[in-house]
């Protein structure tokens, strides 16, 4: 991608040490983040650990779900016998990744009356009638037909997305685990819990203090079908991840919050931007650290995202238990505008993660989960560390690579890292990172003041 602005700084930085007389010194970059909140020119960033670890590292390696959710989904397929489900599992598939947003009650007005100016210009004498259903007809070619999920669908869902919505929602628990491992949070609510993929992946990853997770979703056949997972495929016997709960509606009390809130791919499932916006708002109050949104990785997942972003960073409500503002902890560096979305040609900010698919018939062979996600913590945006993130899979060239940044200052950089120009970590560190890592370089504003201007390079 090209770059939005002028001079990358990855060359000023580079330019900067060569000014110092440190080009030589692989330990002592001022570039690199040395894991505290000020630049220390002597530390050692990468401690006794090798580049391969250095601290932006956050890609997982291939997700595996827990062996008992894999044999309990198994026997309830195997319990089910439904016909044809490979086909209903492709079909519902590849319905979900080409959803669009439903149209809101605005929109759908004036498209139709723009319908009905243009076909009472073109008619001679129509009657009201024929005009009507003109309109209609030419509104249903035209306009996308969004609908709800059927209840009758849970176990074609449950075939279809629990293993790839366990791999998105561990890759955003991740995130916080491995940035914040100090932290251990005891409540988690999950709205739109669906077959309870969030309950598995947290349990995975802070089971040792989560004590209550609350699973919201108004489908009561979901709901069932995530309690059977939980208690190896049947409606007896003991659940497998202890403190969980089941309710249809969300928590009317404002008193009440929890450590993480997460909706994963429930969002696109609500019928107009103003539930969207009643929801999100209610989940930001709910929310005592970490509000998690994970959505497809398409165009329209994207958007509904910075929607979301934009609605919590930019609102005025405040919580009557938490007071404090919000932030973007991951994926943005900033709480500016997307440049995703404000480039010439928008594209979706979305990351990949592998994972071992839960193995029916069909469906053996590892995959990729492409997901959009956002990440927003209640604080203080100095509280994190605004390193540029990789949005593109890292191109490997002999003696140099190639990285998409999004950068603190909110634009994007394609930035072209050399081990002669910007020193053997940096080029160490960007050519072991993948796609949705954190490159550890600081920006100019953060560098001290050059001594003299570097000439030209020749």
């Amino acid at each position: 991608m090209a770059t939005a602005r002028g001079p990358a700084y990855l060359l000023t930085l580079g330019r900067w040490r060569r000014g110092l007389g440190i080009a030589t010194q692989s330990r002592a970059l001022a570039a690199l983040v040395p894991g505290v909140s000020q630049v220390d020119n002597k530390s050692d960033f990468l401690g006794k650990r090798s580049h391969r670890r250095h601290p932006g590292i956050l890609q997982l390696s291939h997700v595996r779900l827990p062996q008992v959710l894999v044999d309990a989904a198994q026997l309830l397929l195997l319990e089910s016998s439904m016909p044809n489900m490979e086909k209903q599992v492709q079909a519902l598939t590849n319905y979900l990744w080409s959803r669009h947003l439903p149209v809101e009650p605005e929109e759908l007005q004036r498209r139709a009356v723009h319908l009905e100016k243009k076909f009472l210009e073109n008619a001679d004498s129509c009657q009201m009638e024929k005009l009507c259903g003109e309109v209609l007809h030419a509104l249903r070619r035209t306009t996308y037909h969004w609908q709800e999920l059927s209840e009758g669908l849970s176990l074609v869902y449950m075939a279809a997305r629990l293993d790839g919505g366990f791999a998105a929602v561990s890759r955003a628990f991740h995130e916080i685990q491995a940035r914040l491992p100090e932290f251990q949070p005891q409540t988690l609510m999950d709205f739109g819990s669906g077959t309870g993929s969030v309950t598995w992946a947290a349990h995975s990853t802070w089971g040792q203090s989560l004590r209550e997770y609350m699973c919201v979703d108004s489908s009561a056949a979901m709901l069932e079908l995530a309690e059977k997972l939980l208690k190896g495929g049947s409606g007896s016997g003991m659940p497998y991840v202890p403190g969980v709960f089941f309710r249809q509606f969300l928590p009317v009390s404002p008193k009440v919050q929890f450590d993480v809130v997460v909706s994963a791919f429930s969002l696109s499932e609500l019928p107009s931007k103003a539930n969207r916006t009643d929801v999100v708002q209610t989940l930001w109050r709910k929310t005592g650290h970490f509000l998690i949104l994970v959505e497809n990785g398409t165009k329209a997942g994207h958007s509904l995202l910075m929607d979301a972003r934009d609605l919590v960073l930019n609102g005025k409500e405040k919580s009557p238990l938490d007071p404090r503002p919000g932030f973007v902890f991951a994926p943005c560096p900033h709480e500016l505008p997307c440049p995703q979305l404000t480039a010439s040609k928008p594209l979706a900010c979305s990351f990949s993660q592998a994972y071992h698919p839960i193995p029916f018939s069909w469906n053996k062979k590892p995959k990729e989960e492409k997901f959009s996600m956002v990440i927003l913590a209640r604080g203080s945006p100095e509280e994190a560390n605004r390193w540029p993130r990789i949005t593109q899979p890292v191109l490997k060239r002999p003696r140099h690579v190639h990285c998409h940044l999004c950068c603190p200052d909110g634009h994007m950089q394609h930035a072209v890292i050399t081990a002669r120009r910007h020193g053997r970590d940096l080029y160490r560190c960007a050519r072991v990172s993948s796609w949705g890592d954190r490159l550890p370089v600081i920006t100019p504003s953060e560098l001290p003041p050059s001594p003299a201007q570097d000439p030209p390079e020749s």
